[in-house]
């Protein structure tokens, strides 16, 4: 690593940001298989973009066929995976983008590790609390039902646990709001935090 040494560009990531008419954040869906987290991202996505906005939505499953293809689902892969995406996540930021990412990071220490990343502000938790029953009745993948008939081990929310955050920025339920519902909140969070206008 004594090699390696970091470059500073002259074109800042604020630079980029008053370019775009936006500052650059990071809005991290957390929530059990089946709670929404792709569908709401998506969503915002589509609704940032009309706005105008330069958006860059990083998924789960897609970032699993090319970023992370080598990483199975051990505690080590897991930990792994968030830290990539954090570190991509961080690449987007600096290039001034509004980065959505839905991933479901069961663990506090995986949140809070690419938290760090961020300058304040710039990190938003979202938190996808739709209840068990809910995302399990959606099972959209069928995993709940394989994980139940032992097929899949070590599934969040059936074998293995699901830390709920404790203080995220956005609370949302699929459960009782609908998909509209759920941009419009966010598209309020963002503006009332003058991230967008």
């Amino acid at each position: 690593m004594s090699n390696i040494v970091w470059h500073n560009h002259k074109v800042t990531r604020a630079d980029r940001a008053a370019n775009k008419h936006q500052k650059p954040c990071l809005l991290w869906f957390t929530g059990l298989s089946g709670s929404g987290k792709s569908t709401i991202a998506n969503a915002l996505d589509v609704a940032l973009h009309q706005r105008g906005y330069h958006t860059f939505l990083l998924d789960g499953d897609n970032v699993r066929h090319g970023l992370c293809q080598d990483l199975g689902f051990s505690d080590h892969d897991r930990v792994e995976n968030i830290r990539r995406i954090g570190e991509v996540s961080k690449l987007f930021t600096d290039a001034g983008l509004i980065v959505l990412s839905a991933f479901i990071s069961p663990f506090t220490s995986d949140r809070r590790m690419v938290r760090r990343l961020f300058p304040a502000g710039e990190f938003i938790e979202v938190f996808m609390d739709t209840p068990l029953d809910t995302c399990e009745a959606r099972d959209p993948k069928g995993l709940y039902e394989k994980a139940r008939a032992g097929e899949i081990k070590h599934f969040t929310g059936i074998d293995s646990p699901y830390e709920s955050p404790e203080r995220p920025e956005v609370r949302i339920d699929t459960s009782v709001m609908d998909v509209d519902s759920c941009v419009e909140s966010l598209i309020t969070f963002l503006t009332n935090r003058e991230l967008i206008k």
